[in-house]
């Protein structure tokens, strides 16, 4: 299993989000950001392999394309994408990052 994983829930409809793309990124010593994976979520809506290599301490980011998701199912949304930049401090601990997504709003939390 992938050091940093995700996991997106479609408030609206009451099932997983099926098909969101997300990138994962981090933040180099100088500000640039590095890809480090991508994928889109599968039937429950996880992602359990997004980076293969092993975590690297510092400042990441997950970049949800909410809005083509909803956009898919002909729904109007606010959000076209959602950026979440957390740190990872201990890169030996498994990082989850859940979304909650709905057409006007959002929600993240550090998952287990």
């Amino acid at each position: 299993m992938s050091p940093i994983t995700t996991h997106v829930l479609d408030l609206a409809r009451g099932r997983p989000a099926a098909g969101v793309a997300v990138t994962l990124e981090r933040a180099g010593a100088d500000g640039a950001w590095t890809v480090r994976g991508a994928g889109a979520t599968d039937a429950n809506g996880r992602i359990s392999d997004l980076a293969g290599a092993p975590a690297e301490a510092g400042i990441h980011r997950l970049t949800f394309e909410t809005g083509a998701y909803f956009a898919a199912q002909r729904v109007p949304a606010f959000h076209p994408r959602v950026v979440v930049t957390f740190e990872v401090k201990d890169p030996g601990e498994h990082h989850h990052v859940p979304l909650l997504i709905a057409p006007f709003g959002y929600s993240t939390y550090r998952g287990s």
